[in-house]
């Protein structure tokens, strides 16, 4: 990708004009291509700050879309909107594999359509909006791209009761929860781990410090699974 062209379809997508397009040079950079250029490690540390960028910023909007919401239901919403799969797919509604910068293994391997690096680099893309610009233009960032979704609460009631309703309409089966681990250790964030199955096929799997919370994170895996499809 050269800074040309491509940066200002990108600025379009995105809805913000980089005042340093380095940033965003940076945040679409896999570390596999950075390596093979100078030996660094690409959008690694934009993509540590873009995900604190995006729970903050989705937490709060979601504070102020739904004051009835008690915490656990924003809890689990806000899990919803940043997980992985659901920024993937984010990624992928922007075009974003266009604009990656990828080492040659990486291209060699579809890259530019996998999972993990598109959320990386979209994590990365808030990273690089706040750096670049300040918290408040990363807030409306945030909102340009999710508020929709956040505003819609009947897109994010319990992920269990819609995860169920799918699996009847679309299977006539109820889904399973599997319970895969459980380290033992009292009050632990991940302590279990657990795997919701329709028939024998795995949809989703999350961690929790509750069975239950680690079921509705493995529903809200599965959603973000059958809205990529």
């Amino acid at each position: 990708m050269t800074a040309g062209p491509d940066l200002a379809r990108l600025e379009g997508l995105l809805g913000h004009r980089f005042r340093d397009p380095e940033l965003s040079i940076t945040a679409l950079s896999h570390p596999s291509y950075s390596y093979e250029i100078d030996g660094s490690r690409g959008n690694e540390r934009l993509e540590f700050l873009g995900d604190a960028v995006l729970g903050m910023w989705v937490a709060e909007l979601l504070y102020e879309a739904h004051p009835e919401w008690e915490e656990g239901l924003l809890s689990r919403a806000r899990a919803a909107l940043v997980s992985g799969r659901a920024l993937a797919q984010r990624a992928r509604d922007l075009d974003l594999g266009d604009f990656l910068l990828l080492g040659r293994t990486e291209v060699a391997s579809g890259g530019h359509d996998k999972e993990s690096i598109l959320a990386n680099a979209f994590e990365a893309l808030a990273g690089a909006v706040y750096v670049d610009a300040g918290a408040e233009a990363a807030r409306e960032f945030v909102e340009r791209l999710f508020g929709d979704d956040i505003r819609n609460s009947q897109a994010l009631q319990d992920a269990k009761t819609a995860f169920q309703e799918w699996s009847h309409a679309e299977h006539r089966i109820t889904p399973e929860y599997a319970l895969l681990a459980d380290n033992g250790i009292e009050n632990h964030a991940d302590r279990f781990r657990v795997e919701v199955r329709v028939g024998e096929e795995a949809y989703g799997s999350g961690v929790g410090r509750t069975q239950r919370a680690a079921e509705l994170a493995a529903a809200e895996d599965g959603l973000a699974r059958i809205r990529a499809t």
